[in-house]
């Protein structure tokens, strides 16, 4: 069944772009990397990360910047900068993971601040104008993909990629490791694990597909702001995770698909859209706190359960 659900979604991406914007897909699966990147330290680490957008605003802008500045291919400006954002943290897992839950937070939210404002102040980024007039030079030094339609592809390609090469970390002696940390941290390290160094090597690989998902981002829409490395967009990656399901593969696509389609339906009310937002939150926390992945695959399970019996 899992197979069959995999090729069918897989067909229907294929084929989306015929019916639905290109852009809006791209923007979603944007998302469903930068969601997944998020839920690859809460959901399996239990690291609250409450800065991931100074990853993806960082390549953003350092994608922007080699495009518009050097003769490189696209791909290359992208894994430039999503190393770029690795590196950033690396540097930051390495002084937060000695603390957990509310004081990691803070101090990954500080480092965003701190990042946030250095953009603000660089000349290059065009401070509160943002970053205008990014190309997107050709795939390899080849392809032409400045079409909305074929550039879809290319970002449907790394988003697949993404996803398997996360589901091999999870499901990988590492990825089991993270889990127990998330569980019970001092076992782990009764067994002679070093926790320190799994969580740093996770943030920096977390930091690194956040770095992806900006540098895709960054040439889908021609431009960098700073509304990228904002706190928002920060707090709006959680919730996508929150309401997909904490720690399941697909339930951070799930909540990106359902809060960009939200957001681009409520764009025409404007505030609207945080409070539908707001209340989505509450309700999740309150009702579904598996969230819609978790929900669905916990009632699946009751009903065989049920026949089984």
């Amino acid at each position: 069944m899992r197979i069959a659900l995999v090729l069918t979604g897989i067909a229907l991406s294929l084929a989306a772009p015929f019916f639905v914007y290109p852009v809006l897909l791209m923007t979603i699966l944007c998302f469903v990397i930068f969601a997944a990147s998020f839920n690859l330290l809460l959901g399996y680490a239990g690291l609250l990360c409450f800065g991931q957008a100074m990853f993806l605003g960082l390549s953003a802008y350092m994608t922007g910047l080699m495009l518009k500045t050097t003769g490189m291919s696209i791909e290359l400006a992208i894994l430039a900068s999503a190393l770029i954002s690795a590196a950033l943290g690396a540097f930051v897992g390495f002084v937060a993971v000695r603390r957990s839950g509310i004081q990691f937070a803070m101090i990954t939210f500080a480092f965003a601040q701190f990042v946030y404002f250095l953009l603000l102040q660089s000349e290059f980024t065009g401070g509160e104008d943002g970053m205008q007039g990014i190309p997107r030079s050709n795939l390899f030094g080849i392809f032409d993909i400045s079409d909305s339609m074929t550039f879809y592809y290319f970002v449907l390609a790394a988003t697949l990629l993404v996803i398997l090469l996360v589901y091999r970390i999870v499901h990988s002696p590492f990825g089991e490791i993270l889990q127990a940390i998330r569980d019970n941290e001092v076992r782990v390290e009764s067994l002679g694990f070093r926790p320190e160094r799994f969580k740093i090597l996770a943030m920096t690989i977390s930091a690194g597909l956040a770095g992806l998902a900006g540098g895709l981002k960054a040439t889908v829409f021609g431009f960098a702001t700073l509304t990228d490395v904002s706190w928002t967009v920060s707090g709006e990656v959680i919730l996508m995770t929150l309401l997909g399901g904490l720690g399941t593969l697909s339930g951070p696509m799930v909540g990106a698909g359902i809060i960009i389609v939200m957001n681009d339906e409520l764009a025409q009310f404007g505030e609207w859209a945080l409070i539908a937002q707001g209340i989505i939150l509450i309700l999740v926390i309150l009702f579904m706190r598996r969230g819609v992945v978790g929900e669905a695959g916990a009632l699946i399970r009751r009903i065989r359960s049920r026949k089984a019996n």
